[in-house]
């Protein structure tokens, strides 16, 4: 009896393998998103804020060197309370330079989510359309690096048709890196 069952269950198990082998595909989601005009669109957006930024913090460093300088320059022929009151000048001058790059970092990281959170949704929505529509019960997202080993024979590229569904070109390819413009490679 023991052995019966040891051999349906053997069965069904290799029966359920294959079902859901079949039933696979596979994304790299990050190539999707890279893809997305509504990701470069976000991208700009961001390094915008990050232009604004960044020149703020430029004329707090600006204000700080020439202080700075003045101080080194003066320092001899000021008298001990306008020394004391000067130095204190530039310690606050550096812990507000310090703070700001604080809530700096803080904003752009919290602009970055705000901006990139309806591109990733999009994607996402994009991708479990065409899963649903391929009828597959599994789908591998590749830029995670859960997965260590695939057989592309066996399973299914959501690419091309994710790609179609946003509409984006067949011929688009990912940038190598952020700010790079697209180029168009040949179709194969």
């Amino acid at each position: 009896m023991k052995k019966i069952f040891l051999v349906l269950f053997s069965a069904a198990t290799i029966s359920f393998c294959a079902d859901a082998q079949s039933k696979t595909g596979f994304i790299n989601t990050a190539e999707v998103i890279s893809l997305m005009s509504e990701r470069d669109s976000a991208i700009v957006k961001l390094q915008a804020y990050q232009n604004d930024l960044t020149e703020t913090m430029q004329g707090m460093e600006d204000e700080y060197n020439t202080k700075y300088t003045e101080y080194n320059r003066k320092q001899g022929e000021w008298t001990a309370v306008v020394r004391e009151s000067k130095e204190r000048d530039l310690q606050e001058l550096v812990q507000r330079i310090q703070q700001f790059q604080q809530s700096a970092q803080q904003e752009l990281q919290q602009m970055q989510n705000t901006l990139m959170a309806p591109v990733v949704d999009k994607a996402q929505k994009a991708i479990e359309k065409v899963a649903k529509a391929n009828g597959l019960a599994y789908v591998f997202d590749l830029s995670s690096g859960a997965l260590i080993y695939f057989d592309e024979a066996q399973g299914t590229n959501l690419l091309p048709l994710v790609k179609k569904e946003l509409g984006i070109p067949a011929s688009k390819v990912a940038p190598t890196q952020i700010g790079e413009p697209q180029a168009a490679s040949p179709q194969k």
